[in-house]
């Protein structure tokens, strides 16, 4: 028997979600599990609409995106991985945690996007919610924010030259170096 049979997936189909894909294929992999993938129609970020605007109208476009969202994660999933999907309404991190405890799930693989500090306090973080309250244990992805700096960051300077005793290059004292006396002219 093997340590995770079924893999939850939650994905919102936004950038840098591959790299959670790859991680969570390998670990089914290594496993040989299932990847369940989970899209929240998340319609509480439509609630200050107009009331003219169509509910129905924005919840095909939100359906719209999770079906992409999907296809997407079955794409980039590896070809030997099976892959399950879902998609409900609701609060994403409400929903993911409600999900682990209805259905067998045994881990967790979702991205997080590196906020921190005010932005964190301010606009809540659903990986962070989903971590403190899932029932199964949650495995989080950098993607976006610190991860992508990190990627796309410059290679540091090369150190200097150096020869087997690890003296630097420009430090190298040489013989006709070695021949003068510091402070001494034409010596």
């Amino acid at each position: 028997m093997s340590l995770y049979e079924t893999i939850l997936l939650p994905t919102d189909g936004s950038a840098g979600i591959e790299r959670v894909i790859e991680h969570a294929g390998e670990l089914a992999r290594v496993h040989d599990a299932t990847i369940r993938a989970l899209y929240v129609i998340d319609a509480t970020s439509f609630t200050g609409l107009p009331m003219e605007t169509s509910w129905e109208g924005v919840r095909q476009v939100l359906e719209s995106e999770g079906e992409t969202a999907l296809e997407q994660l079955r794409r980039v999933a590896p070809d030997d991985v099976p892959v399950e999907t879902t998609t409900v309404e609701g609060t994403p991190s409400t929903e993911i945690v409600r999900y682990t405890r209805d259905q067998p799930v045994d881990v967790v693989v979702m991205g997080t996007h590196g906020r921190g500090g005010i932005d964190r306090l301010l606009l809540g973080s659903v990986a962070e919610r989903v971590v403190r309250k899932s029932a199964v244990p949650v495995v989080t992805v950098p993607v976006g924010g610190a991860a992508a700096a990190a990627e796309t960051e410059e290679p540091a300077e090369a150190e200097p030259a150096t020869e087997p005793g690890g003296v630097p290059e420009s430090e190298r004292v040489t013989d006709a170096d070695a021949d003068r006396t510091p402070g001494v002219e034409g010596s």
